[in-house]
């Protein structure tokens, strides 16, 4: 298990919002934490202690008069931190070269592969080609629905057909080189893990694979590594004190170091 950070822009400020909430109408989300401090104070602050592969996501449309400021505040991230963290939100095989230009490690796709409420394999194709599989990620966040797990897309607020199996974790290993996976339903409110989706993520393996959602605890993060068989890497928001929750930073670092190296 490795901790994976975040710096979620919503209305170009740093935020942490209860994900099931978010709707582009009004760019509308129920917040847990607005920061004061810019994306370059995050990135530094992961930077000075060494900690790679976690996540910047823009969490507003191209179309929103917000972008420009979210997007600014991403810049400012990857500029201080070049090479250190993954961006997504937005991301097509036309623009993905612009953020790994300015500092990406990689680029994250949802919605330009979901599309229609399926895979569009033209598009996950083009952009495999456009910036090579080993800087590709791909996120498969998810909301459950009669029972299982189905991608969503559009900042969360869309359900595909697609539902989250080993069969499609199988598929779409071959385009990418790791997975981010949120947790929508439980994503921003630190009450606990989704056990069965974490079980199902730790039996597969096989790729890096990014957990996100209900971690408000380190009895959570303990869950986390059994359930997950010590497979998965997790990012922690709203508990994490860095946004105002009661979860140390230090002690989560130590927490994860502690146990890679038992």
């Amino acid at each position: 298990m490795e901790f994976r950070p975040c710096i979620d822009i919503h209305n170009g400020k740093i935020k942490q919002i209860v994900g099931g909430t978010l709707k582009d109408q009004g760019s509308q989300a129920r917040e847990n934490f607005v920061s004061c401090q810019d994306g370059a104070f995050y990135a530094d602050f992961y930077k000075k202690d060494g900690i790679k592969g976690g996540h910047i996501i823009l969490l507003n449309p191209r179309d929103s008069v917000y972008y420009p400021e979210t997007k600014r505040q991403a810049m400012l991230a990857l500029k201080a931190y070049p090479g250190g963290m993954q961006i997504g939100g937005g991301i097509r095989a036309d623009n993905a070269g612009e953020f790994l230009a300015a500092g990406a490690s990689h680029v994250i796709v949802t919605s330009y592969v979901f599309k229609e409420g399926k895979i569009h394999y033209g598009n996950l194709e083009k952009i495999c080609c456009a910036v090579g599989k080993d800087r590709l990620v791909l996120d498969l966040s998810c909301r459950k629905k009669d029972g299982n797990y189905y991608v969503v897309t559009d900042r969360w607020q869309k359900f595909t057909r697609e539902k989250v199996t080993e069969q499609l974790l199988d598929t779409l290993s071959a385009y990418a080189d790791e997975f981010l996976i949120h947790a929508v339903d439980v994503e921003g409110k630190a009450s606990g893990i989704e056990e069965d989706l974490v079980r199902m993520l730790g039996e597969w393996g096989k790729i890096p694979v990014t957990y996100a959602g209900g971690v408000g605890s380190f009895e959570h993060l303990r869950q986390l590594k059994e359930w997950g068989r010590n497979r998965l890497n997790v990012t922690i928001g709203s508990a994490l004190d860095l946004f105002g929750g009661p979860m140390k930073y230090e002690e989560v670092l130590a927490y994860i170091r502690e146990d890679v190296c038992e």
